[in-house]
């Protein structure tokens, strides 16, 4: 399943287009808040999709019965640009599980690149939900490897992708590679993948705008 967020008009296409603009994306803090804010809104959209359960409350004046999360899920991101996404996930999901994943480009001299994982963090993840955060979904490598290692620790039972912007190749790249299904919750799908695998228009490297540049 493939949900569009900004595929009708709300607050979250200004949250996408002060992304995509670089004089406004020179303020990191700004840049950050609003993937955070993609997250929470993603999170919200999420949590309509689990199972509650009925919970006895006490009030100060009287007993209420209200539907809460039957079991809750795990929270996992792409460092080192995914981190505000996460967070925005982890603010309304707060006593979430969460699994931590470092996956780079390591790119050689002809411009073609391999995606290398140096360390993987998390619970066991066999029939749990688990919603996995990267700001950019771009050839989908990344993504499918995260998962494939993820894996490794058991099947969840639901998959949920969070991403600001998706481009439509790497959607199918991970439609074909990955061994179950999944839903991808994206603010923006681009249509073109440059040959170094860059998002057009996209809004640039997501982990540079919100930490800073690396060498």
């Amino acid at each position: 399943m493939i949900h569009l967020l900004s595929e009708k008009n709300s607050i979250i296409c200004q949250f996408i287009a002060e992304l995509r603009d670089q004089k406004i994306q020179q303020d990191r803090l700004r840049f950050r808040r609003n993937l955070e804010r993609i997250g929470e809104m993603a999170a919200i959209e999420i949590s309509k999709t689990m199972e509650y359960v009925s919970k006895e409350v006490i009030t100060p004046l009287g007993t209420a019965i209200v539907p809460v999360l039957k079991e809750q899920p795990i929270v996992g991101t792409i460092l080192r640009a995914g981190l505000p996404l996460h967070q925005g996930v982890l603010n309304y999901f707060d006593h979430a599980d969460n699994a931590f994943i470092s996956a780079y480009r390591r790119h050689h001299k002809d411009g073609s690149f391999e995606i290398h994982l140096d360390y993987v963090s998390s619970p066991p993840i066999h029939d749990r939900v688990l919603i996995l955060t990267d700001p950019m979904l771009a050839s989908g490598q990344s993504m499918v490897q995260t998962l494939r290692a993820l894996n490794q620790r058991g099947r969840p039972s639901k998959i949920h992708i969070v991403t600001a912007i998706a481009s439509t190749e790497g959607i199918e790249h991970v439609k074909a590679h990955l061994p179950h299904d999944f839903s991808l919750w994206a603010a923006a799908i681009d249509e073109e993948l440059t040959a170094q695998a860059y998002i057009v228009p996209g809004l640039g490297d997501a982990g540079d705008l919100a930490f800073g540049t690396k060498s």
